[in-house]
Formats: structure tokens, C-alpha cells, sequence
């Protein structure tokens, strides 16, 4: 019986066959300019057989490179994020340090107040109750938030902490009825106190007398009087002026610098006395170290 597939040639005369066209296509190559030429025609004909099997590799590549790039830029979206809300915390005092500055020149002597400590926390509700301005974020106790802690925006001050979970917490906005906070004038340093009325673009100055030089457009700052919130952080500026010499008070009402209806990233700040114990604490520490090792030595 016939075998359906023939028997071809001995592996021995294939191997000889291949040598053989080894050593002729050698020779051709290294004495005739031609067959660079066709070995150039050839590797053109099978790149497309290159192309195909790489393309898995290759789109597995950039799919990779994509991921990894969006997530870095993310990561350093959020970063970003984080200094420029610092920093606009700090960009904040200028302009009164700037007014503050002759001031300042005749205290050389007195103690320097240090930096603040901040934090950047994020917002991850509203509340709804209509009567309440308050607003829920991603710190808590376990960051060491307090009640009563001052918090900011990109422009100016926000609210306080009015309570304080493990990983969240609450803050009472300037807007709220239940919120006041001691401000001046930063033109002439006129003290009052601004309090919410339970709108978000409003608030009004208590018990100003009809003589106190207060206009439409002053920018009204911290005083830090009460020792919560620190000195010289923009508040509200000055709305409108009623001086109607029939009422007891002056109706003076102001609008939060703070954009309270858009918030989503705030700024915790500590207060300065927290910082500078914890400072002292160091020092303290350094110097019974450096101290032991001098008797010891």
C-alpha cells in the first residue's frame, strides 16, 4: 500500500543543503553589491509580519504607559492642589503685613510669632437642613481637629470646626445664624462683629455706632480678638451702609470673601501657641540631649 505522504529527503541532506546555501549566500554577499540590495527588498517584504506579531506587545505598552502617566498626573494634580491651597493661606496676609509693615519695625524686640501648622482637607458633604450651614470633611481627631478651629478657602475665612469625629468632621460656616466672628476694618482698624444671617452671601456688623467710619468696599479682617482665629485673614468686604440717625445702630452688612457656595478644598489652620510649645518641646528635648552627652563625654 501506497503511504499517502511521501518520504523526503534524509536529515543529513538537508542539513548538507542548508550549509551549502549558507556558504554560497555568504560568498554573494560579501562579493556582490546586489544582494544587499534584495536582502534590503526582502526585509521590506516580511516588516508587516514584524508589525503584526509586535502589535500586542506594543499595545499592552502604551496601555501601561497610559495608566501609569494618568495616575501620576493625578497624584500630582492633588499635590499641587494641596501647596496652592497653602499657599494661598499664606498669600492671604500680604497685603496686611504689607499696610502692618512700619508697625512692625518699632516690635523688632518682641517675640516673633512662627508659622502657622496647615492642613488641607477636602470636603466630602453638605448638609441639607436649611436652617444649619455646614459642611462635612475628610479630618478628623485622628489629624488632630479640634473644636472651634479656625478653617479657610483660597480667599479668606470660612468657618469653624463645630464637631469632630475620628476620620471627619463638621464646619459651621460664617453664613450660619449661630456663627459670629470678631473682625476690623483693615483701612482704620474699626472692631465690630460680623455675624451670619443665614444667607451665603451675607452678613451683617453688630452694634456699630453712626459715627464709625466704615464705607461700601472695606475689607473687614480677623482682629484676632478671643484667640480662635488668627489676626489679619480676609473676612468680608463691606456691602451696603445705613446710617439712618433714627435706628440705635448702623446697618452695615458685608459679603463673605470666602466663595461659601463653591467650596470643595479648605484650609485647617492651628493656632500659633500649639506650634510654638510643640517647638519648645523639641528644643527642650535637644538640649537635655546635647546635656547628657556633654557629662557623659
Amino acid at each position: 500500500m501506497k503511504p499517502i505522504f511521501g518520504r523526503g529527503p534524509s536529515l543529513q541532506f538537508r542539513l548538507f543543503l542548508a550549509v551549502f546555501a549558507a556558504i554560497i549566500l555568504a560568498y554573494l554577499d560579501r562579493n556582490f553589491a546586489y544582494v544587499v540590495q534584495v536582502r534590503g527588498y526582502l526585509s521590506t517584504a516580511v516588516s508587516p509580519v514584524y508589525y503584526v506579531a509586535s502589535l500586542p506587545d506594543r499595545m499592552l505598552s502604551s496601555a501601561e504607559n497610559y495608566l501609569v502617566s494618568r495616575r501620576v498626573l493625578r497624584l500630582q494634580n492633588l499635590q499641587l492642589k494641596e501647596q496652592a491651597h497653602i499657599h494661598s493661606g499664606q498669600l492671604q496676609l500680604l497685603s496686611q503685613l504689607q499696610r502692618e509693615n512700619s508697625r512692625l519695625r518699632a516690635l523688632l524686640g518682641s517675640p516673633v510669632q512662627q508659622d502657622t501648622r496647615k492642613v488641607v482637607a477636602e470636603i466630602v458633604a453638605v448638609e441639607t437642613d436649611p436652617y444649619r450651614y455646614r459642611v462635612l470633611i475628610d479630618k478628623g481627631s485622628d489629624s488632630g481637629v479640634f473644636v472651634g478651629q479656625p478653617v479657610l478657602d483660597d480667599n479668606g475665612v470660612v468657618g469653624q470646626i463645630d464637631e469632630v469625629g475620628l476620620t471627619t468632621s463638621r464646619v459651621l460656616l460664617i453664613a450660619d445664624i449661630s456663627h459670629a466672628i470678631p473682625v476690623r476694618v483693615s483701612r482704620n482698624d474699626i472692631r465690630t462683629i460680623a455675624v451670619g444671617v443665614g444667607q451665603l452671601d451675607q452678613l451683617e456688623l453688630q452694634h456699630v455706632q453712626h459715627s464709625a467710619d466704615i464705607q461700601t468696599g472695606d475689607i473687614l479682617v480677623t482682629s484676632g480678638l478671643g484667640g480662635r482665629f488668627p489676626e489679619g485673614y480676609p473676612v468680608a468686604r463691606v456691602d451696603t451702609v445705613n446710617a439712618d440717625e433714627g435706628l440705635p445702630f448702623s446697618q452695615i452688612t458685608a459679603k463673605p470673601i470666602a466663595e461659601l457656595d463653591r467650596l470643595r478644598y479648605l484650609l485647617l489652620i492651628w493656632p500659633t501657641d500649639e506650634v510654638d510649645e510643640t517647638r519648645e518641646l523639641i528644643e527642650t528635648l535637644e538640649s537635655d540631649a546635647s546635656t547628657e552627652a556633654g557629662e557623659s563625654g
